[in-house]
């Protein structure tokens, strides 16, 4: 899975350079696919899920998970998240990271820079004897605090052998409730928030997930593995 992760994490990092203006979504979609089956002889695990057409999501703006690539051209001032999935030697990587296209506004470089620190207060509760509750309430009242709402309907999740394991990991909740961790679970942690409210509508792609109101919308993820001390990050390079 460390390897898995690692691979995801360079992806990641490639896709962020490359998301300039004019670039269309399908050549960043292609340029993931590259780097996963030909440089690393890996397998992408979105491909196909449930009848994906494409190896990385890409959602821009008001678009907050499973956005399809296509002919569209990032546009300066455009926020864009990317979300990789791997399949190295049967066992999954699972990573998302939103930056700016270009120059983009005050607005939504905070929406970026506090969903990817409530990342971040998510991943120190990942620890032997915490709770998914208190992986969840962080998340939240961490957005929340700083005016933001919390994506409901899409969850975080275990993940190992398969893509999507138990336990689901809400980015809402209340401390100390649901499933305690363990040393050696290894979870999906994926913030997703929105400038406006929380509600979700999904478009006629049967895919894309949009914010109902049309707000921004920012995502961060990383595959993580419990320690008896700080979480291990495993899609990191």
């Amino acid at each position: 899975m460390r390897e898995a992760g690692r691979i995801v994490a360079i992806v990641l990092q490639e896709l962020a350079q490359r998301a300039i203006p004019g670039v269309v979504t399908e050549d960043l979609n292609d340029i993931g696919h590259e780097i996963i089956t030909k440089k690393f002889k890996a397998i992408p695990s979105f491909l196909g899920y449930r009848g994906y057409p494409a190896s990385v999501c890409i959602s821009v703006n008001e678009e907050i998970v499973h956005g399809i690539p296509g002919p569209r051209h990032l546009k300066d001032g455009d926020i864009v998240s990317f979300d990789v999935g791997v399949i190295y030697q049967g066992y999954h990587g699972d990573a998302a990271r939103t930056v700016g296209v270009g120059s983009i506004g005050d607005e939504a470089r905070r929406l970026v820079e506090v969903t990817r620190e409530a990342l971040d207060a998510a991943t120190a509760q990942a620890t032997a004897g915490h709770r998914v509750g208190d992986i969840s309430h962080s998340i939240q009242n961490y957005a929340e605090s700083r005016g933001y709402s919390v994506v409901r309907e899409y969850v975080g999740h275990g993940i190992g052998r398969k893509m999507h394991e138990d336990p689901q990991i809400p980015n809402f909740g209340e401390p100390g409730r649901r499933e305690r961790l363990k040393p050696g679970m290894t979870m999906a942690l994926e913030p997703m928030v929105n400038i406006g409210g929380w509600a979700t509508a999904v478009l006629e792609d049967d895919w894309t997930v949009v914010t109902a109101d049309g707000s921004l919308s920012a995502h961060f993820e990383n595959t993580i593995a419990v320690t008896d001390g700080q979480a291990e990050i495993l899609t990191k390079v």
